[in-house]
């Protein structure tokens, strides 16, 4: 259940950090109101926190497992929000990015 709750809350921060970071390019409320968009960094922290706990005590205190599956999680988040909000192209440095990124985390889901 923590894994699981690790895994959601990190998709949910990656996603509203993207929106956060790149929604200026696309939206332009957001570019109009950089310092609401800013504030929006409290609760995006406070879902980074929650993942990390939840996946510190899934693999019982070790640290590095959420290190790695978050940044597994950021890659995968990011290109597929790239992808179809900006149409930014699957080339193969991309495409092997994003298949390192998804080995990570399998590597930390299944060698335990």
């Amino acid at each position: 259940m923590h894994l699981l709750k690790g895994i959601l809350f990190g998709i949910a921060a990656q996603v509203l950090t993207f929106f956060q970071l790149q929604g200026q390019m696309k939206i332009e409320w957001f570019k109009n109101h950089p310092v609401l968009v800013a504030f929006l960094g409290v609760p995006v922290s406070l879902l980074f926190m929650a993942s990390v706990r939840n996946f510190i005590a899934a693999y019982d205190g070790q640290i590095w497992p959420s290190r790695l599956i978050g940044f597994g999680i950021g890659t995968i988040v990011f290109t597929i929000m790239s992808y179809y909000m900006f149409k930014e192209p699957l080339n193969t440095k991309t495409l092997v990015c994003l298949g390192l990124g998804i080995c990570i985390i399998l590597i930390q889901l299944i060698w335990k």
